[in-house]
């Protein structure tokens, strides 16, 4: 069956795609550009999609997958790509996802991140945090600032991922990269072993639990550059995130070390570009200045965003200023622009103004 899926990510490949989908009783389906389109092929079964899993797993792997339901791990074709991918239980029999992770890791000129989110992968230490839904493109920003940081620094990075996505040579830098499930059994396991690893910098796949949340913070405070995920929407509900995991007795601790270490909070949505020829984000930053170590100390997280509207010369921005930009420079379509706008009253605004002067 490796044939049967190389020819379906092939398929992917070719049209562009992000992920590819199989499902029980559905044709294939590709998502391009953030929307699913059927492939020409016969509707799969749940016997092929589990010879598929089989044709690609390991013998452990597919164990765990009889055994839990579910199941992720990386798949590559060479001179192709790389994918994640996870295999499913669900209610008609079985599903798949496979998200292509490029090998050529794009860099930080190429996504156009800003001089100053440059610099973040050149800090000595502290805590740097990428938000936002999944598919928004946090892997791939992390992954331009890490090969930025393997360019220019002369220093150890080790990665934690579940799975391992983008596959990083060292240059200036001596990069490892461990995978949660092959190299070692968890997050926090890793976490815990890095600090005796000397590293330099350590990227954090996902913070998806108390234990591992803590241990960044703890690495983050002793020295290391740490760079880590989150699912959240923006800046301020991504440090109720954090401090919300711990008890009602430990909050106080936690938001005093968190104010010490954050450096910088970056939230991402993707947007597809107005004329189709692909996806750019809008950023949402929050850079970690006096006062909003103060605020994140004191529990006044709720004031978060007046700071990033009153400190924009200093290269923060809300999402939606950020969306506004990409609106003015005629790069997302005013639909998506209230998708997913914070402030609908203010972009729709902004959608008249650009719609009036169109028609003078």
């Amino acid at each position: 069956m490796t044939s049967y899926i190389d020819q379906l990510l092939h398929q992917l490949h070719e049209q562009r795609g992000s992920d590819l989908h199989l499902a029980s009783e559905n044709a294939p389906m590709v998502r391009v550009l953030g929307e699913l389109h059927p492939l020409p092929f016969a509707p799969c079964s749940t016997p092929e999609i589990l010879a598929v899993l089989q044709a690609i797993a390991s013998p452990a792997q597919h164990e765990h997958f009889l055994q839990t339901g579910d199941i992720d791990f990386a798949y590559e074709i060479p001179e192709l790509a790389r994918y994640r991918v996870n295999f499913y239980k669900e209610n008609r029999g079985v599903a798949a996802a496979f998200r292509e992770i490029p090998q050529q890791v794009q860099t930080v000129y190429d996504l156009g991140i800003p001089t100053q989110l440059q610099n973040l992968a050149l800090l000595p230490k502290g805590l740097v945090l990428i938000t936002g839904p999944t598919g928004s493109g946090k892997s791939t920003t992390l992954a331009a600032l890490i090969a930025h940081a393997n360019a220019v620094r002369p220093d150890h990075i080790i990665t934690i991922e579940d799975p391992i996505e983008f596959i990083h040579r060292s240059q200036r830098c001596l990069i490892n990269q461990r995978e949660v499930g092959r190299d070692t059994s968890s997050f926090a396991s890793a976490l815990r072993a890095a600090l005796r690893e000397d590293p330099d910098i350590l990227l954090v796949g996902e913070m998806r639990d108390k234990e591992t949340i803590a241990l960044a913070l703890e690495a983050a405070e002793t020295g290391n550059l740490v760079f880590a995920t989150l699912h959240t929407i923006s800046a301020a509900k991504t440090v109720d995130r954090i401090i919300e995991v711990f008890s009602a007795e430990e909050q106080p601790q936690v938001r005093s070390s968190l104010s010490e270490s954050i450096q910088a909070i970056i939230s991402q949505t993707l947007f597809k570009r107005a004329d189709g020829t692909g996806r750019l984000p809008a950023l949402e930053v929050l850079l970690a200045t006096p006062p909003v170590r103060n605020l994140i100390r004191e529990n006044k997280t709720f004031q978060l965003p007046n700071v990033l509207q009153t400190s924009r010369n200093i290269g923060m921005c809300t999402l939606d200023d950020d969306i506004e930009r990409l609106l003015r420079a005629h790069l997302i379509l005013p639909q998506q622009a209230m998708n997913h706008a914070q402030n609908k009253a203010r972009i729709r605004d902004c959608i008249a103004t650009l719609a009036e002067g169109k028609q003078s």
